[in-house]
């Protein structure tokens, strides 16, 4: 079998995705101002346009943190990185530093179905490329530690795979219904509470069978 030559631990790496989605995060509330002078009709009009804002900020910290937490998860199972896993993690990291931007989108133009399918291609971007990582580590055995479950790359697979889907089939529905097209993606939340389930009862199987 050809292996691709190991290009060291996956420690940089890890450190370099944790302050790429650290600043990411910090860039959501850069819009977040009001401006000085105002009388008291103006400044409560202020306060209600950053209504907006906040609800694109609580979803997009949502969404960051999701994925922050997805990619701590795959490389918890990584012990070597080789260029391939290296330059999937650069495009994710690079995708990731663009989701502040469709946020602003959306709280500016939050009407306009081309907002909502920006938003939703971008998530489904970063999704796919942490999928991608997953089906290289999946292929390539040894850059893996020697205990790294292969129930755990099918469990975080799936639920990763339910996003991709989800935010890919919303752009087009954006396209052509608008912004209600957002209310779709409530339909992962009784998606990943049955893949949560799942991987509960795998994790309890695996127990019982080492036990045993």
């Amino acid at each position: 079998m050809w292996k691709s030559n190991p290009a060291g631990g996956p420690e940089r790496v890890v450190a370099l995705a944790d302050g790429v989605f650290a600043i990411a995060i910090t860039l959501l509330v850069l819009d977040f101002s009001v401006p000085r002078g105002l009388d008291s009709s103006a400044y409560h009009a202020e306060l209600r346009d950053l209504a907006s804002n906040l609800g694109a900020y609580v979803l997009s910290l949502l969404v960051l943190g999701l994925f922050w937490r997805d990619h701590r998860r795959i490389f918890g199972f990584v012990e070597r990185v080789d260029g391939q896993v290296i330059t999937l993690n650069l495009v994710g990291l690079g995708v990731a530093a663009l989701v502040p931007f469709p946020p602003k989108l959306i709280a500016e133009y939050g009407r306009e179905p081309v907002s909502v399918a920006v938003y939703a291609a971008a998530v489904a971007a970063l999704g796919a490329s942490h999928l991608a990582l997953l089906v290289v580590l999946a292929n390539r055995p040894w850059l893996r530690g020697e205990t790294a479950p292969e129930e755990g790359f099918l469990l975080y697979g799936a639920d990763i795979a339910a996003s991709v889907v989800v935010f890919a089939l919303s752009v087009p529905l954006a396209l052509a219904i608008g912004p209600a097209a957002m209310w779709s993606w409530l339909v992962l939340v009784p998606v990943k509470g049955l893949l949560g389930r799942w991987a509960m009862r795998a994790r309890g199987a695996v127990t019982r069978t080492s036990r045993d």
